[in-house]
């Protein structure tokens, strides 16, 4: 019988695939998905009470947040997005709107969308009401499976930390919740998803 894969080689596997069907998506179902998922994201009660919402600018294949965060923005929340560190940790600033945006160069990575606004430091996401998380998917315990690129995994670790408890949600397409996701022990789970189709919520 072979041995069961260690879980870096399973995720590793994992994410390429899911890479893959990403990548095959058109511009308009993608475009469709991210109108959908500025609707069903606030159907969560997680979301829907937060004052302040620490949320991220989408980037290459990854499920649109740019209607969401003016959504969450028009239902009068504060929202918080990261600034990308050297080191790959997340500094915060405050979202004010499409044109607060600015195209950001980081040596060796994609470029990405960033707020102008005022850094506020690393710890700000520590008061945020809840997190919206990158992934590549999520599993029917709530366990994430990320990009494997760690900024979130230290965002975590900074929250427990702070003793900080804020709604962990990740952002997904609807066929990125799987059966299973290779688990190592600093993974965290998360407290609900939200896909264009709808919303789940996971006990803890």
């Amino acid at each position: 019988m072979a041995e069961k894969p260690p879980p870096a080689s399973a995720k590793s596997e994992l994410r390429r695939e899911l890479l893959a069907a990403r990548r095959s998506l058109s511009p308009d179902a993608r475009a469709a998905a991210a109108a959908a998922l500025a609707v069903t994201a606030l159907e969560l009660p997680e979301l829907a009470g937060a004052q302040t919402v620490a949320a991220y600018v989408s980037v290459g294949g990854e499920p649109g947040t740019r209607e969401l965060l003016d959504a969450l923005r028009a239902a009068g929340k504060r929202v918080l997005l990261p600034l990308l560190l050297p080191d790959n940790d997340l500094d915060w600033a405050a979202y004010g709107g499409p044109g607060s945006l600015s195209e950001a160069a980081h040596p060796g990575k994609m470029r990405l969308l960033e707020p102008s606004g005022p850094a506020l430091g690393p710890d700000a996401v520590t008061g945020a009401d809840a997190v919206l998380l990158p992934g590549l998917a999520v599993d029917g315990r709530g366990m994430r499976l990320g990009r494997g690129g760690g900024s979130y995994d230290r965002v975590l670790q900074r929250l427990e930390r702070a003793g900080a408890h804020p709604a962990l949600v990740v952002l997904l397409y609807d066929d990125e919740v799987v059966a299973r996701v290779p688990e190592e022990p600093h993974d965290h789970p998360v407290q609900a998803v939200a896909t264009p189709s709808g919303v789940r919520r996971f006990s803890s």
